[in-house]
């Protein structure tokens, strides 16, 4: 058996979360892990992560704030151990009911099987708006 492609192991991460299986998701990560997500402030999904038990933290707050909608991948980029993911998410607050719908870009590493940088791109301004009562 050989070893999954750094896109291999990145594709498998969606069908986890979706699924709801944030554990196995975190199992994926690395021990230590650089993540960004560049958000407004007072958005309670993103917590400080700089590890597998960070990552699983917030995939546990991501479903408890937001219901993933639909999830389109557009293209796939990956060089050596980078894999870059571009595409089109829709989800919903559940505080507001309001949708967060915005283009993504996910720039992921993978060294030694595990993913090692997950910095994800996002509309900042469509979040605060669906989050944010007027």
């Amino acid at each position: 058996m050989t070893a999954a492609t750094p896109t291999e192991t990145v594709q498998r991460l969606f069908p986890l979360l979706a699924q709801g299986k944030t554990a196995e998701a975190a199992a994926l990560f690395a021990a230590a892990v650089d993540f960004s997500i560049p958000h407004p402030p007072g958005i309670p999904w993103v917590p400080e992560v700089d590890s597998a038990a960070g990552m699983r933290t917030f995939f546990e707050l991501l479903g408890e704030h937001v219901q993933a909608k639909e999830l389109d991948v557009h293209q796939v980029v990956a060089e050596g151990d980078d894999v870059v993911i571009f595409g089109r998410m829709r989800s919903e607050v559940k505080r507001t009911g309001r949708d967060i719908d915005t283009a993504f870009a996910l720039h992921t590493t993978v060294q030694d099987g595990r993913i090692t940088r997950y910095h994800l791109y996002e509309d900042t301004r469509a979040v605060a708006e669906a989050y944010f009562a007027d």
